[in-house]
């Protein structure tokens, strides 16, 4: 069994992340979106209704059985606990099935597995043993803002409070192995720098 290169992807809100994923996945790279599995797990018959419902009860559960995401996107903000208990459920699943998808990846042949993480660097020590490189998206904060204001119905008071909830540009830069800047530049010249990545890879 052949051993493919394990990427970790991480970036800020607007930073570009999901478009460089999925240059990646075009390039032959095994995505692993923790997001994406994340929303499984709290859709209808996801594997973490059962716990979410024994902790926070039916208030945080929709009529249909899925989780209701708007109430608890309300208390983890206003109670720290509530955070750390929502985390303690759903961190321990998505890493199950982050590895689930990785043996499947690597049974198919996959030369690099991409494990496409937002909050990657709040999480470093559990990450790090688990990638052989950290690739960070980059751009100012100002165009995080900017981009997410033009794709969502979000205020700017809103996105700089998600912002403010992810790490620093500062941190994430210190965490890669490689950056990828993404700002002033189009998405030619993107996949451009993507691809020059994925050479340098020996990929």
């Amino acid at each position: 069994m052949h051993k493919p290169l394990r990427l970790g992807l991480t970036g800020g809100i607007g930073s570009g992340k999901s478009t460089v994923a999925s240059f990646l996945a075009d390039a032959g790279a095994a995505v692993l979106d923790a997001d994406a599995i994340s929303r499984s797990l709290t859709q209808v018959g996801g594997r973490a209704i059962p716990a979410l419902l024994a902790q926070f009860g039916e208030t945080m559960i929709t009529p249909e059985g899925a989780l209701n995401r708007d109430a608890m996107r309300s208390l983890v903000f206003t109670n720290p606990d509530s955070k750390r208990q929502l985390e303690s459920i759903i961190h321990p699943l998505v890493s199950l099935v982050l590895q689930e998808q990785a043996q499947t990846a690597i049974q198919q042949g996959a030369p690099c597995l991409v494990f496409d993480v937002p909050l990657l660097v709040e999480g470093i020590e559990r990450w790090r043993p688990q990638v052989d490189k950290i690739c960070v998206v980059d751009c100012t904060p100002e165009t995080q803002i900017q981009r997410v204001m033009a794709r969502s119905q979000l205020s700017r008071p809103e996105i700089e409070r998600i912002m403010s909830q992810q790490a620093t540009r500062q941190q994430r830069i210190a965490c890669a192995d490689v950056v990828i800047l993404n700002d002033g530049i189009d998405l030619t010249q993107l996949q451009t720098k993507v691809r020059e990545m994925w050479a340098s890879f020996g990929l």
